[in-house]
């Protein structure tokens, strides 16, 4: 056998995959012909192939050596280099083969590739589209050009072109998988199910497609279905970290929290570096009764030191004018510009700055705008979209635009960017709104909160951020467009409603057991909870009988629309907040609705929402500081309807009345805090590293 005859049979092997015997072929031609330059590439590329690619860089240089201008050579090179993840180098291999022979598609669709891994998504989807230009039929290329697309938020476009993708090859999983993610994001759920059902079905074994199709299903409210579909996904992928974490969010979705956190931290052991699956931990520790301030401050710490910490390098110089009195660039970081209750609770705040002494900077993490969007985006000086920025790119960014004071309204709630402030990208930086939490971070300078979430006696070390109250109120309430009042229930009914409308994660055991015992002591009384649908309904319902409550005296609502939730205020005669996690937006709409709220005063801030908000109104008499008093508390308005009756018909004037409705008010606070901590600064000169 020749040499030639050698290397064809050892191509006809490599091309049908035989990997092995295409590599002994080639090194007997290699012995034969050292100098053989396509011998020692393709070895290079078969050594690429199985994973050795510090051994594939070695034989493609040497073929290089001999053949400087074949472009396949570069190409190849390049693939070799990203699968080492050195993308400088595999950028300029990629563009050395374009430059030697421009009408590569393949070298074109791998350049896009790497750009994309090195987050400069325009560059990608530039290359992306030239290779298309050159080989309009290729799936992979269509493919792609949607990754780049979606992550710079142009899910249109994203859509459009894995349409394409499937439409030239319709056996491609991948794609249609990255089809129903892009439909799930600009909210065609229904379409996005039906992509994934066709992921599934090519590729039975898909992991990933199995973990996403359970995210929508989530998100329809069907938690149960969820669940099994994540936990299908962990049996084909038992390490697969992000689909532990995603059994924990549906499992806390029903109240399951024990569960949940387990969940999260066998997501975390897998994936160490999972930063969302640790933030949605620490979040989920608020929500359960056995975590006190110290355990969920130790876990915060851990979070911090595992996630936050390694940033630390890279923090720089802050170079901003320290003059105290001048015009202050403040900047919000957010997911939630949009109809959500932090979108809610910040348009009065936007609404009345004064942009005199205030330049208002914006940088959203929202994918899709909806109303509530485009109503704040009207109201800042300027406006930044984070969607297919890295944390490094934004805090960039925010550090060119020479912010200030940057304001994070998110804390440990999904897609938060808290790993930007990680990097302190401006000089003084704020937590505010999210919850009444901490964030963690070193890095986070101040926390926002009031007189009544965190009275001055109360222990500070539960924050890794200094504390500044506010002169009266956390939150500054503007509803949207009302139902009218209905009248108090119990009088047409006959019997008493108490109702809790916040996500059943924060309906804990302590709190159930304690309305039970309303139940048990107000004859015939009902009690409506909001869940989704799910197997959690009923072990609440089998837990109220254990107790001996007949199960048709509790009712659940799912989710539904504004309009719709609001006027369930209008079944319910007195709201009961939940702990230890308590109401917020929940509180403020049933007082709105002229729904009475009786409150347990908790020892963290998150439990004591009820306390500002009703001390705010002029109802503090409504705040238990035991589980016996806010039982007697909740018996006492039971027991009065005249007394249900005014509160429903005087609440709504009550609050408009109050520092809860005052936005100019508010809105002073808030710039008299952010001027308060810009001139400590200044007055500090505080070093630029922490």
């Amino acid at each position: 056998m020749t040499i030639q005859q050698a290397f064809q049979i050892a191509l006809q092997h490599h091309q049908s995959g035989r990997l092995a015997e295409a590599e002994a072929l080639y090194r007997q031609v290699l012995a034969a012909e050292p100098r053989n330059a396509d011998a020692l590439h393709l070895l290079g590329v078969v050594a690429h192939q199985v994973g050795q690619n510090d051994v594939a860089l070695g034989l493609i240089r040497q073929a290089l050596a001999l053949l400087p201008d074949a472009p396949e050579f570069h190409s190849n090179l390049g693939e070799a280099y990203r699968a080492l993840g050195q993308l400088d180098e595999a950028i300029a291999a990629y563009r050395q083969a374009i430059a030697l022979r421009p009408d590569q598609p393949e070298a074109n669709a791998n350049l896009g590739n790497s750009l994309r891994d090195k987050g400069l998504l325009d560059e990608a989807i530039a290359a992306y589209r030239q290779a298309i230009a050159l080989r309009p039929n290729l799936p992979k290329a269509h493919n792609n050009l949607g990754t780049g697309l979606q992550e710079k938020g142009q899910l249109d476009e994203a859509i459009a072109a894995y349409r394409q993708a499937v439409a030239f090859k319709s056996d491609y999983p991948q794609a249609h998988n990255n089809l129903g993610v892009a439909l799930k994001d600009s909210g065609q759920l229904d379409e996005a199910i039906t992509a994934y059902r066709q992921a599934i079905a090519l590729k039975p074994d898909f992991s990933e497609a199995h973990c996403n199709l359970g995210n929508v299903l989530k998100d329809k409210g069907q938690l149960d279905e969820a669940i099994a579909l994540y936990r299908r996904a962990i049996t084909l992928q038992p390490s697969y970290a992000e689909a532990h974490s995603n059994v924990g969010l549906a499992l806390k979705d029903k109240g399951q929290l024990d569960e949940a956190i387990a969940a999260f931290r066998q997501a975390i052991a897998f994936k160490p570096d999972l930063s969302e699956a640790h933030s949605n931990l620490v979040f989920t520790l608020h929500c359960h009764s056995g975590f006190d301030a110290r355990a969920i401050a130790e876990e915060h710490d851990r979070w911090y030191q595992q996630h936050a910490e390694p940033l630390r390098q890279f923090i720089r110089p802050h170079l901003n004018d320290p003059t105290p009195d001048r015009r202050l660039r403040i900047g919000y970081v957010s997911p939630d510009f949009r109809m959500h209750s932090v979108g809610l609770f910040l348009r009065p705040l936007l609404a009345q700055h004064d942009h005199q002494s205030f330049e208002i900077f914006c940088y959203a993490q929202v994918p899709v705008p909806d109303d509530l969007t485009r109503q704040l985006h009207a109201r800042a000086d300027h406006w930044h979209s984070l969607v297919g920025l890295s944390d490094r790119q934004a805090a960039d960014l925010i550090q060119r635009h020479q912010i200030d004071i940057l304001v994070d309204l998110a804390l440990h709630t999904t897609r938060s960017r808290l790993l930007i402030f990680a990097r302190k990208p401006a000089p003084v930086q704020v937590t505010y709104l999210a919850y009444a939490g901490s964030s963690g971070l070193r890095t986070m300078d101040y926390r926002l909160s009031d007189p009544f979430l965190d009275p001055p006696e109360v222990e500070a070390s539960a924050y890794s951020e200094q504390t500044f109250r506010l002169a009266q109120s956390y939150w500054c309430y503007q509803p949207m467009k009302s139902p009218p009042l209905a009248p108090v229930p119990a009088m047409k009914a006959g019997h008493i409603t108490f109702g809790c409308l916040n996500n059943f994660c924060k309906v804990s055991e302590p709190a159930l057991q304690t309305w039970v015992r309303l139940l048990q002591a107000v004859p015939g009384a009902q009690l409506l909870l909001h869940a989704p649908e799910g197997t959690h309904r009923q072990r609440t319902a089998d837990l109220l009988q254990g107790m001996g409550i007949d199960p048709r005296r509790l009712r659940f609502v799912g989710r539904v629309p504004l309009s719709e939730y609001l006027q369930l205020y209008g079944q319910i005669d007195i709201a009961l907040d939940p702990f230890p996690y308590g109401g917020g937006t929940t509180t403020c709409d049933a007082l709105w609705m002229g729904v009475p709220v009786v409150s347990l005063a908790g020892k963290m801030a998150v439990g004591r929402g009820g306390l500002s908000i009703l001390s705010n109104i002029g109802l503090p008499e409504l705040v238990a500081d035991s589980e016996e008093k806010y039982v007697r508390l909740a018996l006492e308005l039971a027991g009065d309807l005249p007394r249900l009756d005014n509160l429903r018909a005087n609440l709504r004037d009550r609050m408009q009345a109050s520092p809860l409705m005052d936005a100019p008010r508010f809105t002073r606070d808030i710039e008299t805090a952010y001027r308060t901590l810009w001139q400590c600064w200044c007055r500090e000169k505080k070093p630029s590293l922490p």
